[in-house]
Parts: structure tokens; sequence; C-alpha cells
């Protein structure tokens, strides 16, 4: 009997070559071929008359063959095979493209089984390339349902369904049971045997919703088991409440009042840091919702407390504006700061590390340089995290790794349906900033088609005669004739060369070298850029308060949540500004996806849209944001099992907890590999 984790080697017809394949979908053992589940499912289970096929509709029907295969060899590189079908009710004429087996394997007076469809028009129809099968045959491509699964190159379905089937088959006796007696007899949830086997060879629709409704809540179950062990393992970590919270000094330094949202989070904030645990939390706020402000007030309450602060920034030029903002309000308070980037020259890093060493720094404001070793803390006790979509959790940690076990704040500018914020950063406690300071102004957004360009060229030229910038985003990096999307490149040598050469056009994407774009950031902050054409790396970036209008071509292709983050570089300044979203789409839903983007500024009313139109995964992209990748559970759509799985985790384990070697912690450490050291 194989073992789960044995290598797909082991299985016979997979070798070396075929293993590297599987490894582009991440499947290197027998576990990761079981758990690697359908995407959809074709129903191949009724059987059609001939007479009865449809142009255009795959189905599966019997039929006789009545005719000897015939090969003809057209040019080279292609043979083709033509066969005559029937069945009761009428004849079918069946073609083969460089398929010359056909002849050894469709034998002339036997009964088929085939799957495929029609193509033609009223001249005559006819079938080309069919699956088949022998009539005696299990049925492994028909009359079945026929789970279909993401390929790659090299991996065809069929291949997946045999190697998935072997696997099956091979650990038939050995997959683990990871939810508890009780669970399952409460849930009416079947075994785990049943749940993989019957997802991946369903033999009715019932029966794969049972299995469904099985690993949907073993995922949700896994996934709350290990949030709450992360809670939990928070508290037994002992930390000094601070002393000193009293932030009216630092509140009366600054030159407006706080808006309701900011003084809440921050007394929250306040109120983490006097607890004898470490702060874990996540502030979230729509752009220019004021975070700046409420981490500044976190860094003052260390300061105060004779601890140090460190803030951590995507950006080299985000860190300088943030450092030069940070200092313009402590230093009246007589706190000090200090700017580490990689930038820096020799003789600036070696006076900022000395200064951060012997505690002169109280609050450092860098990038990712804050985590190279010779970076030594006085006493750092509060980490900053900035962006943190934009940063790994591993980076994250090793940050906090140089303070033992810090207070940790995190700020998000992305803004998330509250009950994906409790999963996305479900071991942070949450403070949401949802509403925005007094006078900051809504950015107009308009829909329009490309019939609108010379119009368009003429508001750019009017909104740089009166002095200010513009920001034009494409999709793509460079010309792709098979997409005929905007590339940034090619359209930037346009602008500057045909439509205005009398202009500055910079180019801005995410191909470019650090340094680079750094410096094309600091020229259009500088305004010695007038327009700046760029991909999505703007999409976090400096205040440029000069900047008034933003478009967006082929818009279509982003996400609501992306085109609002990116709307969200315009309307810094005290101008009115303005989005333009360029699409010549005729699909009636995405128009409108897009004309919601029109109506409203509110980025949490946008992110739920987003969130039902386009998934979890679409909404975040790629998995740098730490969220773990449900295989089988939706966020949108299995909410409703995710507060049971949460229930039936917290009466878990208020009678004991998971043993550390059993399948149940396994699958805890596989799921939350990005904390695999909590669960050690």
């Amino acid at each position: 009997m194989a073992s789960l984790f044995d290598p797909v080697t082991t299985l016979p017809g997979i070798g070396p070559t075929r293993a590297q394949q599987l490894a582009k979908l991440n499947i290197r053992t027998l576990y990761d071929l079981i758990a690697y589940f359908p995407r959809d499912y074709e129903d191949r289970t009724r059987l059609r008359a001939i007479a009865d096929l449809e142009v255009d509709q795959p189905a599966c029907f019997e039929a006789i063959v009545i005719s000897h295969p015939r090969t003809a060899h057209i040019r080279q590189g292609l043979d083709l095979t033509k066969v005559t079908l029937a069945d009761q009710t009428a004849r079918l004429s069946v073609t083969f493209f460089n398929q010359r087996y056909i002849a050894d394997h469709l034998l002339y007076g036997q009964s088929y089984i085939f799957y495929g469809k029609l193509e033609g028009d009223a001249r005559g129809v006819q079938m080309i390339n069919p699956v088949f099968e022998p009539l005696e045959s299990p049925g492994i491509l028909t009359r079945r349902i026929l789970p279909l699964y993401g390929l790659t190159a090299g991996i065809t379905n069929k291949i997946l369904v045999k190697a998935i089937g072997a696997a099956l088959h091979a650990c038939r006796n050995s997959l683990p049971e990871v939810l508890p007696p009780q669970v399952r007899q409460q849930f009416r949830l079947c075994d785990a045997a049943y749940a993989y086997e019957t997802i991946h060879h369903p033999a009715d629709f019932d029966a794969l919703a049972v299995a469904q409704k099985r690993l949907i809540f073993e995922e949700f179950f896994i996934f709350s088991v290990g949030l709450a062990m992360m809670r939990a393992r928070r508290t037994e970590i002992p930390h000094i409440p601070y002393a000193v919270c009293d932030i009216s000094p630092f509140l009366a330094q600054l030159p407006f009042p706080l808006t309701g949202a900011q003084q809440r989070s921050i007394d929250e904030i306040a109120a983490d840091l006097q607890k004898p645990k470490p702060m874990n939390r996540l502030v979230q706020g729509d752009v220019g919702s004021g975070k700046t402000m409420v981490a500044a007030a976190a860094a003052y309450l260390a300061a105060v407390n004779g601890k140090q602060t460190a803030l951590m920034a995507p950006t080299e030029i985000l860190a300088e504006q943030h450092h030069h903002h940070l200092q313009a309000l402590f230093e009246p308070l007589g706190i000090s700061t200090v700017l580490l980037t990689g930038s820096l020259g020799a003789a600036a890093k070696r006076a900022a590390k000395a200064a951060i060493a012997d505690g002169t720094a109280q609050v450092i404001i860098g990038t990712h340089a804050l985590l190279t070793g010779d970076v030594s803390f006085h006493s750092l006790d509060l980490v900053i995290a900035d962006e943190q979509h934009r940063f790994g959790v591993g980076q994250r940690a090793a940050l906090s790794a140089k303070a033992g076990s810090p207070h940790l704040l995190v700020m998000s500018a992305t803004p998330i349906p509250r009950t994906l914020s409790l999963i996305l950063y479900g071991d942070l406690d949450l403070s949401i900033i949802d509403e925005l300071p007094p006078g900051r102004q809504t950015i107009d957004t308009f829909l329009v088609g490309e019939a609108m360009r010379p119009r368009l060229n003429a508001f750019i030229r009017k909104q740089v005669d009166h002095g200010n910038q513009v920001y034009i985003v494409c999709p793509a990096v460079e010309e792709n004739e098979e997409t005929a999307l905007k590339s940034a490149e090619a359209w930037a040598d346009t602008l500057q060369r045909t439509v205005f050469p009398d202009l500055t056009v910079g180019l801005l994407h995410g191909r470019m070298k650090g340094a680079e774009k750094e410096a094309v950031m600091g020229r259009f902050s500088r305004g010695e850029i007038h327009i700046l054409v760029s991909t999505t790396v703007i999409e976090v970036g400096v205040d440029v308060p000069n900047a008034t209008l933003m478009l967006v071509e082929n818009a279509e292709r982003f996400g609501l949540s992306q085109l609002h983050q990116l709307r969200g570089r315009v309307g810094r300044g005290k101008e009115k500004s303005f989005c333009v979203l360029i699409s010549d789409t005729r699909s009636t839903e995405t128009r409108q996806r897009l004309k919601a983007l029109c109506q409203t500024n509110d980025g949490f009313q946008i992110a739920q849209q987003d969130l039902d139109l386009r998934g979890p995964g679409d909404f975040f992209g790629q998995r740098q944001h730490g969220l773990p990748t449900f295989k089988v559970a939706s966020l949108t759509c299995d909410l409703d099992t995710l507060k049971l799985a949460q229930e039936a985790a917290a009466n878990y384990l208020a009678d004991q907890v998971p043993e550390p070697d059993s399948p149940l912690m396994a699958r805890i450490r596989a799921l939350f590999s990005n904390h695999a050291t909590v669960f050690n």
C-alpha cells in the first residue's frame, strides 16, 4: 500500500518528465494528486440518438462502425482519417485529424460510445475528433460525470483523470480522517474516503453535493482551528503594558481635528498597548482616510514609553514621504525620526544605523533595508507595516524577530468587506476607518470609448496648461498582437512623438529596476514629468498633489477595487480631480461594473461589488497577501458554512487541542505554511 506522501513517480506511467510537468501544477506527491480537485464537471451520462444531436452541443451517443476507417495524407503534417457511424436513427460522418492509429481502434461492425459535437450547417454536418470507448469498457471518458481539471503544458485532462484514479486506488486505505467524529455526526458529513473518491468520480450530482459539503466544511474547520490556535498563542506571550497612554500632547500638535473613525482607532490601539500581551492590529481604511495619523499616534505612545517604532514602507519614495511628514510632526514633541533606505549614501547609512542602535532614533522609517542583518535596534517595541498586501508575511515576521515579540500594527488602504477581513487578517484585531477627513474631495469618474480620444487629448492638454499633471495607466508593458491592449511602452512613445511632443512624457512599469522606478516617480513628484504613462505599479505610490487627472486604458481589464486604488492617486491636492475609464467593451455586465465605479467613491461598497463579481482570488491577486488557498470552499458562496465551521472549531478547542502529530495538525501546518513556526 502506497503512502500519501510518496512521489508521483511511484505510479505507473509517470516518469521524471511527466513529474516535472505535474510539478507546475504543484502536484508532487500522491496526496497532491488526490487533493487536486476539479474546477468543473461535464455531464456525459445521458446517451442521445444520432438524429437528436445538435450542432455545437457536445453529447454522448452509442453507434456502430459501418465503414472501414480510411486515412488520406493531405500534405506534410496533415492526415485525415474518415469513418461512418450509425445507430437506428441516422448515419454520421466522422473525421479524425492526424490520428492514424484510429484505424486500429475503431473496428468495422463494432459498437462504441462516442462523445463530441456536430459541426456544419444545412448543407450537411459531421463530427471532428470525438473521444470514444468500447461499449463494454467501464467508461473513463464517457457515460459519466467527467471532472475537468486545471491543466498545464503536456498535461491533458485524460492524463489527470487516469493519474488521480491510480493515486486514489493506491491510497484507498491511507486517507486520514481529520474531522472529529462528533463534528461529522453533528453536521451529517460523509467520511473522508467517500468524499475524496466522489469529488473525482461522482456517481451522480447528488453524490457530488454530499462530497462537496464535506470537503468545504473540512477546509473551513481546519482554517478555523488553525486561526483560533494562532490567536490563543498570542495571548500566551507576555508583554509589559505601557504605563503612559495620554495622547493629548500629540493631538494638540495636529493642525486639524481627527475624524471619529481615526479617534476610535487610536483608542483601540491605546487599549491594546495597555494589555499584558503584544498588539496585533490591522487598521484598514480607504485611500485618504488618514491611516498615517493613526500610525503616528501609536508611534508617539511607544516613544513616550521609551520604546522604538519601525515603520516599513513598500517603496523608498513612500518611505521618504512618511519620513518628511512624521519628522515635521514629531520634532516639536522632542521625538527623533530617522530614515533608512537602500539608496542612502554610506555615511548617512552608518549614522542612521548608529542612531537606531543606541536609541537616539525613536521612530525609524524605511523599506526592506530595515530587515538587513546589520540593523540593530536599541528598544524596538512597535512594528508598523504600511500597505501590508505589498509585503510577504515572512518579511513582516523578519522585522518582528528583531525585537522578540513587538506590538504589530498593519495598515492597509485596500478596502475589504468586513467578512473577508476576518478571513484574510483573522489573526489580527481589526480597526476600520470608514470616514474621510473634512474637505477631502470626491473624484469625478467617467466611462468613455475610444471615439472620445481627441477630446481626451484636449483635456490632458488643458490640465497641463493649468500647471497640473496626468497619469495614464495601461494594462500591459509591451505590445502584443494577440491581445490588442494598450501597452505602456508603445503608448508613451506615441504620445511623446506624435501627440504631445512639447511636453515631457514619462514611462513606469514593473520590469524596470527599483532605482529606475524610484527615479521616475521622483521626477514626477517634483513636477519634471507632465504625463506619466504607467502600469499598475503606481497603485501604491507617493502623494503627488499636482496630479489631477487619471486615464485608465482598457479599463475592462481591471477589477473595481484595483481601479479604485488607482483612482486614489489623484485628488491629493486642492484642485478638482478626474478619473476617466476608457473601454470599448460590448459586455453589458462589464459596462455596468465600470459604471458602478463612476457612481460612488466609497471603497468598501466597491470592494463588496468586486468580491461578489470576481471572487477573492481575483480580488487579491497573488498569494502575497497571506490568504490561505481554499481548494473547494468559496469565500463568496460558502460563508454560511464558514460560520458553522467556526462554531464547530470553537467547541472542539474548548475541550481539547489537536495532537502535534495528528492529521488535523498536519493539514493546519500546510494551510498556514506562512505561519508554520506558530504550529511547531
